[in-house]
């Protein structure tokens, strides 16, 4: 099967999480919005009035079926391609781990938009300092130690053990996209999550994501996306 991937062409964003997991397994798919009228197309999806048609980007269409939100898609493709355990529990456990990634990825976008993306950054600048010293003083230690202990309870390469599933491929993600956003910090936090930074780097090598990773299908961060760098959140003056 040839899937359909629909999110927007210029970020990683949420559709970054399920690109990883297609990537790895070798899955064959199109991005459909970095092509040619791929924009037009995905928004018609999103204003039909029939079928199941999903609220927003990242969506899938694999066959007659359109699977919406990340963590679903990601459920979807870990029981087909060898990303998830075969028993239902362990399905459902990597799900509600992966869910758990989910929060805390809306808690990284509100470090710069913490009042809302209707607004620009330059517009809440204060309530966003205050976030992300907040996000970085309870929710970061909060969120990677109980993956990090995850980790180490387990005593395998991955958060599940030996085998590999697509919360690792996710935990690489955000291991990276703090890297971007908050270099300063993300240097400083690194020596309390030994096991994450391990967890990256065995992703980052393994043959079809290190491959994607120098491919042109790599979307670099940018300011556009979840991860942005304000180096004034990084703790840094904006005149250093």
């Amino acid at each position: 099967m040839k899937y359909e991937l629909y999110y927007w062409p210029e970020i990683q964003g949420r559709g970054e999480y399920v690109r990883l997991a297609l990537e790895e397994a070798g899955a064959a798919y199109v991005d459909v919005a970095r092509g040619p009228r791929g924009t037009a197309a995905m928004m018609k999806m999103m204003d039909a009035h029939e079928g199941t048609p999903p609220f927003a980007p990242p969506f899938l269409k694999a066959g007659k079926l359109v699977i919406g939100q990340t963590a679903n898609i990601l459920l979807y493709l870990g029981g087909r391609h060898a990303l998830a355990p075969k028993s239902e529990a362990g399905q459902l456990w990597v799900h509600q781990l992966q869910l758990t990634i989910t929060d805390l990825v809306v808690e990284i976008h509100d470090t710069h938009h913490p009042l809302g993306p209707s607004l620009y950054y330059e517009d809440q600048k204060p309530p966003a300092k205050k976030r992300t010293a907040d996000f970085w003083g309870e929710r970061v230690p909060k969120y990677l130690g109980y993956f990090e202990q995850l980790l180490r309870d387990n005593g395998g390469a991955y958060v599940t053990g030996r085998r590999l599933t697509y919360v690792d491929l996710s935990l690489f993600q955000i291991v990276a996209g703090l890297r971007y956003a908050f270099p300063k910090r993300m240097k400083a936090f690194e020596t309390d999550i030994p096991g994450l930074v391990g967890l990256h780097d065995r992703v980052a090598a393994r043959p079809n994501i290190k491959a994607y990773l120098e491919s042109r299908r790599r979307i670099a961060f940018n300011e556009q996306g979840i991860f942005r760098r304000y180096r004034e959140l990084d703790g840094q003056s904006t005149a250093e």
